[in-house]
């Protein structure tokens, strides 16, 4: 039922910033030929008022089309309901629409869960540090370390709960390049014992692996009807700087940070456990997705919507359009780019998966 509740959510998400698109563009009456969820063979569709609405066999995204871009449109080139004959600022509102859509949907999210869930009202820790994550091929991963474990005892010493214990093992691992150290972590219940090396850089130990506080949030009722938007427009905010400066540290160090990216398969299990946790850690999850999704799809890369923003500046500051096997190119380097990544990125996850590496292990 996770996994089900986690491909809903993704599904959910993928058909807003579509509609985002959709809706700029028919409220304004430029006309649209499709609505697609996902790339490929189609597999289920239904046309209405002109426009087919189709499933698609590869589910990694979705599209809408216009009559501008069909072969074997009868419309006139010359419509004025047609997309390339809008003024620019019309047609930069349906390119834009997708992601403000996203955004949107966040915000609103994070409002249900301070009116409904409750407003935080602090952590209640309890021994021990949570791994969060872990990175294939680094210390954490070779040693046996599993995203959901939770570490209870360093070197024969139990670990007590909080920022403090986090800390402690942080300093602990930092101060201990190329030399082991004995973990005892709990899993599904269960102690497991682990020998853990942290590499070598620059004189700090690394390991690889994302550490937090074990323990769970505490909630209030909000006082009045307020309250929840104030916490909603906080949330919003620190999520919405959290996952811009995570693309950013990524541009420029994509060498340190490339490991920690992450494609649709481990997003799939990253909502599955949390699905597992209760209804208000599904709401935190829709929303860091959805941010997610509004800022990747605002990257200026081809086929993205910031792409193609990108080649509406140009058209602007040439005040004609660009030459259109130039736009072809731009855009289809991007489908390469971004199907040839998910691929890599699905290989990636899949084989990080407890299940896989289990039965690679036999």
């Amino acid at each position: 039922m996770g996994v089900l509740a986690a491909l809903a959510i993704l599904a959910g998400l993928i058909v807003v910033h579509e509609a985002g698109h959709f809706l700029a563009a028919t409220w304004q009456g430029i006309r649209v030929s499709g609505f697609s969820i996902g790339f490929g063979p189609v597999l289920l569709q239904r046309r209405r008022r002109g426009v087919q609405f189709a499933l698609r066999a590869i589910p990694l995204g979705g599209f809408v089309s216009f009559p501008d871009d069909d072969a074997g449109t009868a419309i006139p080139k010359d419509d004025p309901d047609l997309l390339t004959n809008r003024p620019l600022p019309q047609r930069a509102l349906v390119i834009a629409a997708g992601v403000l859509a996203n955004l949107l949907l966040a915000w609103l999210v994070l409002v249900a869960q301070s009116t409904f869930v409750g407003i935080p009202a602090g952590f209640s820790a309890t021994p021990g540090v949570l791994v969060s994550g872990v990175q294939a091929g680094q210390p954490a991963a070779l040693a046996g370390l599993q995203a959901g474990d939770r570490i209870v005892s360093l070197a024969g010493t139990p670990l007590a709960g909080g920022s403090q214990a986090v800390a402690e093992l942080v300093q602990r691992i930092q101060a201990s390049p190329g030399q082991s150290l004995e973990l005892v972590a709990e899993r599904s219940g269960a102690p497991v014992q682990l020998r853990l090396t942290p590499a070598d850089q620059g004189g700090t130990g690394r390991v690889g692996a994302q550490l937090q506080p074990f323990g769970s949030e505490a909630y209030r009722p909000a006082r009045g009807p307020l309250e929840p938007i104030r916490q909603a427009n906080h949330d919003f905010t620190t999520l919405l700087g959290r996952t811009a400066g995570g693309f950013l540290t990524l541009l420029t160090h994509f060498g340190e940070t490339a490991g920690q990216v992450s494609g649709p398969v481990k997003i799939v299990e990253m909502g599955a456990s949390l699905a597992q946790q209760g209804g208000g850690s599904l709401f935190l999850f829709t929303a860091l997705i959805s941010i997610n999704l509004a800022v990747l799809n605002a990257l200026p890369l081809p086929l993205l919507d910031g792409g193609q923003f990108v080649l509406l500046l140009l058209e602007g500051l040439r005040g004609r359009p660009l030459p259109e096997r130039f736009q072809m190119a731009f855009m289809q380097s991007g489908f390469v780019f971004l199907v040839g990544l998910s691929l890599v990125l699905i290989v990636k996850d899949t084989s990080q998966l407890p299940a896989v590496q289990q039965l690679l292990a036999r």
